[in-house]
């Protein structure tokens, strides 16, 4: 299977290009790739930079270029749910957008036209079952919007519209966009990397650097090794 893997960050990058093996860098236009091997599958890596709009037109590249088999997200992600904690994977049963409003007759974080909620393919979410890791994968809803979020009062104001919402991030639901429109099967698998509202909350994201990051990608990993 050919696997197309986007990252945000370049630590993000730097993880998921060491797993690799029988490595080759190559370009198409703007974007810079890593081709490889991991198990059986064929990799191709992108670094795709921050947010919904390198993010989009990252995926697009990735799959014109390359025509993956599917697509996974893979990084950090900030918790929202009191049942998560630091080191957990939150594995995009669904996601959306919690920055969207196209007005009346669409739902919050509905682009009109388009579904609310983007589905994770049913075949990688059963490929994150039962791993046999150090940290708990939890599969439920994965909200995305361009912020950072640090405030209790923002963290609050989409734990109201989303209940149901596990974490966010920058990225996912536009990579899910882009993989729905081209009926391509999509999984965002993201680490926890902090929890928003809680103290001292930037230093918490920035000892999982320092201290967590290397055994938690672990579990990404065996994931991609399993699919």
């Amino acid at each position: 299977m050919k696997i197309g893997i986007l990252t945000a960050m370049s630590v993000e990058y730097r993880q998921v290009a060491a797993m690799l093996r029988e490595t080759e860098e190559c370009q198409h236009g703007p974007q810079h790739y890593l081709t490889g091997t991991l198990g059986k599958n064929q990799i191709v890596l992108q670094q795709c930079g921050i947010g919904k709009v390198n993010a989009a037109t990252g995926v697009t590249d990735l799959i014109l270029n390359f025509h993956p088999d599917c697509i996974i997200s893979t990084g950090v992600a900030g918790g929202i749910d009191k049942v998560l904690r630091v080191m957990d994977v939150v594995v995009g049963r669904e996601t959306c957008y919690h920055d969207v409003w196209c007005g009346d007759g669409c739902d919050p974080g509905q682009v009109q036209g388009l579904p609310t909620h983007f589905v994770g393919d049913p075949h990688l979410l059963s490929a994150t079952e039962g791993l046999d890791t150090e940290v708990r994968i939890v599969p439920g809803l994965i909200c995305t919007g361009d912020q950072f979020i640090t405030s209790r009062d923002e963290l609050q104001r989409i734990k109201g519209e989303f209940p149901e919402a596990l974490a966010v991030d920058m990225e996912s639901a536009a990579i899910a966009q882009v993989c729905h429109l081209h009926g391509l099967p999509f999984l965002s698998f993201r680490i926890i990397s902090d929890t928003p509202g809680a103290e001292a909350h930037f230093e918490q994201y920035l000892d999982f650097w320092a201290t967590m990051a290397d055994r938690s990608f672990r579990v990404t990993r065996a994931f991609l090794e399993r699919i």
